[in-house]
């Protein structure tokens, strides 16, 4: 039996399995396209200020640095183990018999642990290491100053006069307040009491006051320069220096190669304190005190020329190089300010 023919209107069109395909590519670009020419919303960054960063307006007010306190000497050592009075003595930039003597010792090598000497002449106030004397800084609470018409940060101190205290409109007396004129403001300005001048006027001068000058005013008085400082060094040898100073590695001295018996000189003028080898790794050592601020030290001499109590002169021979107590020959040289050792190199002559 033979079916009928489907009417043409009633046919649906078919399309090709690639324009499909193509088609759907492209509906998908235009999506993307669109997708991409959003503007994406602005972010803002609502994350406190640091509290090292002023906020906006307020101009921050550098602190001062702080100053370092001065270093007292103690006036007073306590014996430790394996102390000797001419180390002590070394240390603090004495005489050994000095040290005896304000402790009553009859014998220098006899010391106790724990015992408490006296390191300052008696009635003798202690020195400042440092050498010089500064006062602390007072520093008041930090000032802000903020835009006109706004206010200021929470927490922020009270600001400052723009202005130097010199200006035309600098003002140290409070801000008055102005009222509107009344018959009430009058009387209750009349009744105020008077507040007294600001500055304090001096006693009228008499007629023969008037008439004689003004006197002059004192002359500055001339700084007190510590004669005790200047001190001319020299090269106490001739040679290398093969070891520094150094305060991490206790190195408190230079060494100077050379070779057994050049003359060991002294490095300026002064006093011979101590001849001898009671201070360990020193070996045969020779000090010379300068003056009450300075002392030098020639250690690991072969001969020693020069005796205690002996004025010696910048340039004067007193030893000959060695190697006492050391493994080769040669100067352990220091330079002690007030029984601190300080680097040499310092203060020698360069070259």
């Amino acid at each position: 039996m033979r079916q009928s023919p489907i009417p043409k209107s009633c046919v649906v069109p078919t399309m090709p399995y690639r324009a499909i395909r193509y088609g759907a590519v492209a509906l998908l670009a235009v999506a993307l396209v669109g997708c991409a020419s959003k503007t994406r919303a602005p972010v803002e960054d609502r994350t406190a200020l640091p509290a090292t960063v002023a906020p906006p307006g307020v101009t921050p007010v550098p602190q001062p640095a702080a100053v370092a306190e001065p270093e007292i000497r103690a006036a007073t050592y306590t014996v430790k183990r394996g102390d000797t009075l001419y180390q002590i003595a070394l240390d603090h930039g004495l005489d050994y018999k000095d040290l005896a003597a304000w402790n009553n010792l009859e014998n220098p090598n006899k010391i106790l642990i724990g015992q408490v000497l006296r390191v300052a002449a008696p009635g003798e106030a202690p020195a400042l290491a440092s050498g010089v004397t500064t006062a602390p800084l007072k520093v008041g609470p930090a000032v802000s100053e903020a835009r006109p018409g706004t206010a200021p940060a929470a927490g922020a101190a009270p600001v400052a006069a723009s202005g130097p205290r010199n200006a035309d409109n600098y003002k140290s007396s409070p801000k008055a307040f102005k009222e509107p004129y009344s018959e009430q403001a009058l009387r209750d300005v009349a009744r105020a009491p008077q507040a007294p001048p600001e500055t304090v006027a001096m006693a009228a001068p008499s007629s023969a006051a008037k008439a004689a000058p003004p006197p002059k005013a004192p002359a500055a008085a001339a700084p007190d320069i510590d004669d005790d400082e200047k001190i001319d060094w020299v090269w106490p040898a001739k040679g290398k220096v093969v070891v520094g100073f150094s305060e991490t590695a206790n190195l408190k001295g230079i060494d100077i190669a050379g070779a057994s018996g050049e003359p060991v000189i002294a490095s300026a003028s002064g006093k011979v304190v101590y001849v001898g080898n009671g201070l360990r790794g020193y070996g045969k050592l020779v000090i010379v005190k300068h003056n009450k601020t300075w002392l030098s030290a020639y250690a690991h001499n072969r001969e020693i020329l020069v005796k205690e109590g002996q004025q010696v002169t910048k340039g004067q021979k007193i030893a000959e190089m060695g190697n006492t107590d050391a493994d080769t020959v040669k100067l352990h040289f220091e330079i002690r300010r007030l029984g601190k050792p300080v680097d040499p190199a310092r203060y020698l002559p360069a070259g």
